[in-house]
């Protein structure tokens, strides 16, 4: 690769700068301090910048999350203590998700076999009833399917089926 061929201008961020630079300011101030705000608030600010999110989301402090207009979470979703979303594509959250602390849903990444290291971004969907436990890592692309476990620490790349317990890293996944 060569990073002085790296070209991020057809890059579309969703919003104008304007509105992102607000977004920044407000995560800094409500969303990293280790303050004990309300998940109400949390959301609020969420949803002025324009998430789609359902009743009842617990969000803890330390919460990243890049762009929130490409954000939606269905009903009763709880998000954990450092928990980074990189939203460069959709990221959707079905009801009754868990996002354990610091784990890490990352839609972007770049094509190594270019010598211009292009950004690919693409979405991930966390489906009904998924817990991505402490520290785990959800690629771009990566659909999770209902009911499936991600344990901690665990490495995944390709879509989950429905009820899989998956672990480790590389990613072995177990159907229950």
């Amino acid at each position: 690769m060569q990073l002085s061929r790296f070209d991020n201008s057809s890059f579309d961020r969703g919003a104008c700068r304007v509105k992102e630079a607000a977004w920044i300011l407000c995560k800094a101030l409500c969303f990293l301090v280790p303050l004990p705000l309300p998940s109400a608030f949390r959301v609020f600010c969420l949803r002025l910048f324009g998430a789609k999110i359902g009743a009842g989301m617990v969000i803890r402090s330390g919460v990243n999350i890049t762009f929130p207009w490409r954000f939606a979470a269905g009903d009763h979703v709880w998000i954990g203590e450092g928990v980074l979303i990189l939203s460069l594509a959709e990221v959707t959250l079905g009801s009754d998700v868990c996002l354990s602390q610091r784990s890490f849903l990352c839609t972007g990444s770049h094509d190594r076999r270019k010598e211009s290291f292009d950004l690919i971004a693409r979405p991930i969907v966390i489906g009904d009833q998924v817990w991505v436990a402490a520290q785990a890592f959800v690629g771009p692309g990566v659909t999770v399917g209902r009911g499936a476990t991600l344990a901690a620490g665990t490495v995944v790349t390709r879509s989950v089926p429905e009820k899989a317990l998956v672990r480790g890293n590389p990613a072995q996944v177990t159907v229950e």
